[in-house]
């Protein structure tokens, strides 16, 4: 299997009416994931909270990845995320992404830093909404 991409993933979580979000959580995520966002740990029920409110929340968008880099199960990258939201605003996030793969090829593990690039003030947070 070919390991998925933050593009992939984010694509599936978000960008996409289909697949549902159980489905795109099965296909890129393993069930013992867990995330660092911003020095916040979360594991995958905390995770697929924090993606429920971001698909109440986003209408569009689409990533841009600037470095991406393989290493066997390692994968890094930095891209940017641009949302657009039910209320018109846009926002852009610039985001430090390292992970593990699974032998399977999907996430085991995501530590990521995010920065906020343009937008409404407010947009700072989305990395962390529930």
């Amino acid at each position: 299997m070919t390991p998925t991409d933050i593009t992939r993933a984010l694509d599936d979580l978000l960008f996409t009416p289909l697949p549902s979000l159980d489905e795109a959580l099965d296909r890129h995520f393993t069930p013992d994931y867990n995330q660092c966002t911003d020095g916040v740990w979360s594991d995958r029920t905390a995770f697929a909270r924090h993606m429920t409110r971001l698909r109440s929340l986003v209408r569009s968008g689409h990533v841009e990845v600037h470095d991406e880099l393989r290493d066997g199960p390692r994968y890094a990258d930095r891209h940017t995320v641009t949302i657009t939201q039910h209320n018109g605003q846009t926002s852009r996030i610039e985001v430090y992404l390292f992970a593990e793969h699974a032998p399977d090829g999907r996430f085991r593990r995501v530590v990521e830093n995010t920065r906020h690039l343009d937008g409404h003030s407010d947009d700072g947070n989305l990395a962390h909404v529930s």
